[in-house]
């Protein structure tokens, strides 16, 4: 059974900096896409950034791009999200996806986390 567990969210001043982890058990982590999505409140869920299986490539929305940083441990089964200068429409629920399918970029994932609260205050 896969599963994906987020954590480090948290409360932060406008132009503060977190890292949130996530880490995933039940299969072979390397070979797969990660991905990190976030909603907030009465909004759709949206993308924010992936990274490839053999961390060579990524990807992020154009609202985060140059502020957020995608990375995988491929020995800790782990994904990353740095997330510097903070602004308060970063406040979301931050979630981390994975799809069932390796070595595959896909149009919807199947695997996700609980969710990690993430709050930038101004």
């Amino acid at each position: 059974q896969v599963q994906l567990v987020e954590s480090g969210g948290g409360l932060v001043q406008a132009g503060g900096s977190l890292r949130l982890s996530c880490v995933v058990s039940g299969r072979t982590f390397s070979s797969y896409v990660m991905a990190w999505f976030r909603q907030a409140p009465g909004k759709e869920r949206e993308f924010v950034a992936t990274i490839s299986w053999n961390d060579r490539n990524t990807n992020y929305a154009d609202s985060v791009k140059g502020r957020f940083t995608i990375s995988r441990d491929n020995t800790k089964n782990t994904v990353y999200l740095q997330m510097n200068s903070l602004k308060p429409e970063d406040t979301a629920v931050y979630y981390c996806a994975a799809p069932s399918r390796p070595y595959y970029y896909p149009k919807n994932y199947d695997y996700w986390g609980q969710g990690t609260q993430v709050t930038v205050s101004s």
